[in-house]
């Protein structure tokens, strides 16, 4: 069993003046080598670094700066819906194609009804054989919707013309109690 040391450091060159949570895990056997160099908090939090910088967010799961960096820069370019938005358009019958850019395991577990699973990682590649039309209406959505935004980022560098990320992805479509397809 790994033996744990939480703590926190502040820098504000390194954090930019945000605190920072460090985990130090004990039982490594370079660890002690590494400690008899380190001596002191910012430089073991420079090195064990566990939790994002940027608490601003509220996500399930906290992401590193570089990626919200481009994130934030995609949306940029993006136009977002939110799921009660995406619930009121399959309500009413509106035609569009519901991309789900998540890994095959997420899709696997449970879905948007009628959602197609298109991962973030091929739907560059195989997106033309779905969607045809550059034209065509694609709402994607991913967990909480980044990775969603960026796939959409690059539909539209392809030259897809009405392309939507649903903010908040199926974690907002799931807290709201809104149906799902299993498998």
């Amino acid at each position: 069993m790994l033996n744990e040391v939480r703590g926190t450091t502040k820098d504000t060159k390194l954090h930019e003046g945000r605190q920072a949570s460090f985990l130090r895990v004990t039982s490594c056997p370079w660890w002690f080598s590494l400690l008899s160099t380190m001596h002191n908090s910012t430089a073991l939090g420079r090195m064990f670094v566990a939790e994002s910088f940027a608490k601003e967010r509220p996500m399930a799961h906290q992401h590193p700066p570089r990626f919200l960096k481009i994130v934030d820069d995609a949306k940029t370019r993006v136009r977002e819906t939110n799921v009660d938005e995406v619930k009121t358009m399959m309500e009413r019958g509106q035609k569009f194609v519901l991309l789900d850019v998540r890994e095959e395991s997420e899709y696997a577990k449970d879905h948007l009804p009628g959602a197609i699973h298109l991962g973030k990682g091929v739907i560059e590649r195989d997106i033309e054989a779905r969607a045809p039309a550059l034209d065509t209406e694609l709402v994607l959505y991913c967990g909480g919707g980044f990775r969603s935004a960026l796939a959409a980022d690059n539909l539209q560098k392809m030259g897809y013309t009405n392309v939507i990320s649903m903010d908040g992805g199926i974690r907002d479509w799931r807290e709201k109690g809104y149906p799902l397809t299993k498998g």
